[in-house]
């Protein structure tokens, strides 16, 4: 084939895949019209509910104390959690999670949460035996949340774990 060939061969098929094109896009732009406006049997619409926080004025402040970290979380009356924090969710890392300032600061970030849901007063758990117990309380305190009562519900064993086999010489 020559070159004039080729061009003219060329111009003849470009313009009819354009057309082609063109056509197509406009059945699928027509056809996504008609699927939008006719809702089809059996499919339901989603309705968006509006989120509007709930408000306590009660709760109960759990605190975990180990020795490498201590865990505030505030919950309902019934359980459910409303927010919590942690030592080392507020940027203390390794050593400094058990400390007693980072305790107080973490105690004091859960209340700020949850301050937002309108909570008043707080019965506080204590479990553990880390260094972090009395300075999380002192910190929920500070917060300006009034606490109820204190209660210590570390597990202690009534008679200890099963001895060792007594070793025979």
């Amino acid at each position: 084939m020559s070159e004039q060939e080729k061009a003219t061969k060329a111009k003849t098929t470009a313009p009819e895949t354009k057309e082609a094109d063109s056509s197509k896009a406009k059945a699928t732009k027509t056809d996504s019209k008609a699927s939008t406006e006719t809702p089809v049997e059996g499919e339901v619409k989603k309705v968006k509910k509006s989120k509007s926080k709930r408000t306590v004025t009660e709760g109960k402040a759990f605190v975990q104390s180990s020795f490498n970290n201590t865990i505030i979380t505030i919950t309902d009356l019934n359980g459910n959690m409303i927010a919590w924090s942690s030592a080392g969710s507020n940027g203390f890392k390794g050593a400094k999670k058990a400390t007693p300032y980072a305790a107080q600061i973490s105690a004091e970030a859960a209340v700020n949460k949850a301050l937002l849901y309108g909570i008043e007063k707080l019965q506080v758990f204590v479990k553990g035996i880390g260094s972090g117990r009395e300075q999380a309380v002192r910190g929920l305190h500070a917060s300006g949340v009034n606490i109820e009562s204190i209660t210590d519900v570390t597990p202690v064993p009534h008679n200890g774990c099963r001895p060792r086999k007594a070793r025979r010489i």
